[in-house]
């Protein structure tokens, strides 16, 4: 509000006048190009002097780059382990043969780091480190979290018509009990808060066959607080149970979600 409250009318006037092409119609919706070039603008113009001044990356966040502005929408999967959100992903594009680069299926807990799945010429796996460091890229904030993290992210690129609009983060299964806490030098509940914080959408899958919600999913789905609008609820496999067993599955899910979520 102080911020916005420094930004006059002149200046916003000015910066919306830019780069306005010739054949400019008041009346009609601006190119998308439009809208990031004066996104940018305002940001450079107001916000980020005032992040740097209270040095706002030493406790939050690095200051947003023009890719930051620019990035596809993220949409966020969570999921305990072998719910299918692998085997998910690679249908949605399009079922290629052996699914993105670096994807891994099977009934054992398989994907063990974060994937972004973004468009790209060919494919290829490209490490979190250099992902991190990358300008074209809108992952810088993910330093935050340290080398140990970084070296248990990734991002795989391939061509896949639906890549063109969005960005799809694929995470590592939540195990059960104690298990999680083995191998893990990361906060995993702060990095799905991170990402969560970005996406436009999060898909929390559950399996029909396994409905119980571990302590560590429950530590990360109670960080996604303040996103409700964005959740939805997959329960996968619901192909494989009769209906009448689909119906119990569907109550004890709701009555154990209930319970985490705190909400009707």
């Amino acid at each position: 509000a102080i911020m916005a409250g420094r930004l006059s009318d002149k200046v916003r006037k000015d910066v919306l006048a830019s780069k306005r092409p010739k054949s400019y119609n008041p009346d009609a919706p601006p190119p998308i190009d439009f809208v990031y070039e004066n996104l940018k603008q305002i940001y450079k113009a107001t916000f980020k002097p005032v992040e740097e001044y209270y040095r706002y990356a030493d406790f939050f966040s690095p200051v947003m780059s023009d890719k930051d502005v620019e990035a596809k929408p993220f949409v966020l999967l969570l999921g305990q382990y072998s719910v299918g959100k692998t085997t998910f992903i690679n249908t949605l594009l399009g079922d290629k043969q052996g699914g993105y680069p670096g994807a891994n299926v099977g009934p054992e807990p398989t994907t063990d780091r974060f994937v972004a799945i973004m468009e790209g010429e060919q494919d290829r796996i490209l490490p979190g480190n250099a992902v991190s460091a990358a300008d074209d890229k809108p992952f810088r904030g993910l330093q935050a979290f340290g080398n140990a993290f970084l070296q248990k992210f990734v991002c795989a690129e391939t061509q896949a018509k639906l890549l063109s609009s969005m960005t799809l983060i694929d995470t590592p299964g939540v195990l059960s009990g104690e298990k999680q806490r083995i191998g893990r030098n990361y906060d995993m509940s702060d990095v799905c808060r991170w990402f969560a914080e970005r996406s436009d959408l999060i898909l929390l899958l559950f399996d029909a066959h396994k409905l119980d919600i571990s302590d560590e999913l429950k530590e990360v789905m109670g960080n996604l607080r303040g996103h409700d609008d964005k959740i939805r609820i997959i329960l996968n496999k619901s192909d494989q149970v009769t209906p009448k067993q689909l119906m119990r599955v569907y109550g004890a899910l709701m009555w154990n979600l209930g319970k985490v979520l705190k909400t009707p």
